[in-house]
């Protein structure tokens, strides 16, 4: 994948610092990631560990902590920048990315300051990454449906019981932040979950092996069984009760424009690789793309890349700034995967039987775009919210939290 600069459509959200870090992305995965890319996708069944050690290495799982806990206190456009740049060369491994992020958002908004100070450098330097579990086999994204227990004991602390699904990072991950019931059933959700920080080698604690998925070859998504595991109060994260805002806002804050980095890399690419093909496939007494017919599906997945690099940079732009942009986040996340998807079937019928060689990438961006989808809401979920904040007047997460500090050198670009 080629290297290329920020588009002049971006410059309102680009500090110089954030052109650097683009750079500095792209070096990465040119130099580092690219051959990775082509080992993991040739084994599925593997969990990658090297791309992980990089980008740990690196900082880059910190990239929105505060420097005083080690990190690159850089904000959310960079993150965004990290994620979507990887992406381009291979989702997985921004899908690695990403996956810590989100609970370590978690901990940012609801962790104490010495739960913070005990976790977050660990992340910052590369020796911990954290998953978040929230979904579980049989309800799903359905939190109010949720099973895992935790049951406090008679000492203070807590028995945690459960089985988790579908965890980003979850054999990379030296601990999991666990989302569980701390009600009875018939409690209202918003008021029955906890989250807990479980480290994985707790007594208890079961990770079920590695199943390859349809794509992100490479990244673990896995299953997690807890038997009777006995938590510390101290590793309670948040106030008992609030589970579900924690869960919630990091899924918005971090989940949503996570994923819609991660498809538009998917998406820059699909249209890259489409455009060089047709530019160069011989037809007739000239090129594929010489057609009208052609060009009006390159015209189409054009339009759609554009506008969703816009989205995606825009609503991270405001969070960074500290105004409402809960329905950009969403909408960012909706439409950038909706139109990465359309792109990669039109690329895939432009292609013709060319497209289902495996030795050809675009089958595999194809079968990676599937994977943002789910995560952090379906489309019916995505669109349900968007109508909550035209309707109701739902909590804002985006303007819930402290204000971000000053700008560090990785700072905002001005309002």
């Amino acid at each position: 994948m080629s290297t290329t600069p920020p588009p002049p459509a971006l410059s309102p959200y680009l500090t110089p610092a954030h052109r650097s870090l683009w750079e500095e992305a792209d070096a990465v995965a040119a130099d580092h990631i690219a051959a990775r890319a082509a080992r993991m996708e040739a084994a599925p069944r593997q969990v990658e560990r090297e791309v992980a050690d990089l980008m740990g290495r690196r900082g880059w799982f910190a990239v929105t902590v505060p420097a005083e806990l080690g990190g690159m206190d850089a904000g959310h456009v960079a993150k965004t920048i990290l994620i979507h740049r990887i992406a381009r060369t291979s989702a997985a491994a921004a899908a690695i990315l990403q996956a810590t992020q989100i609970p370590v958002g978690a901990m940012l908004h609801f962790a104490t300051d010495e739960q913070q100070h005990h976790w977050l450098p660990q992340v910052a330097d590369g020796s911990l990454l954290l998953s978040i579990a929230t979904t579980e086999p049989e309800a799903g994204g359905h939190i109010g449906g949720m099973q895992t227990t935790a049951e406090r004991a008679t000492d203070g602390n807590w028995v945690i019981s459960g089985s988790k699904a579908h965890i980003g990072n979850a054999h990379l991950a030296g601990a999991h932040l666990v989302i569980a019931r701390t009600a009875d059933r018939g409690v209202s959700a918003s008021r029955a979950l906890t989250a807990f920080l479980v480290e994985s080698d707790r007594k208890g604690v079961h990770l079920a092996a590695h199943r390859p998925g349809l794509g992100l070859h490479g990244f673990s998504a896995g299953r997690l069984h807890l038997d009777r595991v006995r938590a510390p109060d101290t590793h309670r994260i948040g106030e008992i009760g609030r589970g579900l805002d924690v869960a919630q806002s990091s899924s918005i804050l971090y989940g949503r424009p996570n994923l819609a980095a991660i498809s538009l890399g998917i998406h820059e690419a699909v249209t890259e690789i489409t455009t060089a093909y047709l530019k160069n496939r011989p037809r007739y007494a000239g090129v594929l793309c010489d057609h009208p017919v052609v060009r009006d599906r390159i015209g189409d997945m054009q339009a759609r890349v554009r506008a969703a690099r816009v989205l995606a940079y825009q609503a991270v732009h405001l969070l960074d700034h500290g105004l409402p942009c809960d329905a950009e986040l969403i909408n960012a996340k909706y439409l950038g995967h909706t139109w990465a998807a359309q792109s990669a079937q039109d690329a895939m019928e432009l292609h013709g039987a060319h497209a289902l060689d495996a030795d050809y990438p675009l089958q595999k961006l194809w079968r990676d775009i599937q994977h943002t989808y789910p995560p952090a809401g379906t489309g019916e979920v995505q669109r349900i919210r968007l109508a909550d904040a035209a309707l109701d007047d739902p909590i804002q997460w985006s303007t819930h939290f402290t204000p971000p500090p000053a700008p560090s050198p990785l700072g905002h670009a001005p309002a």
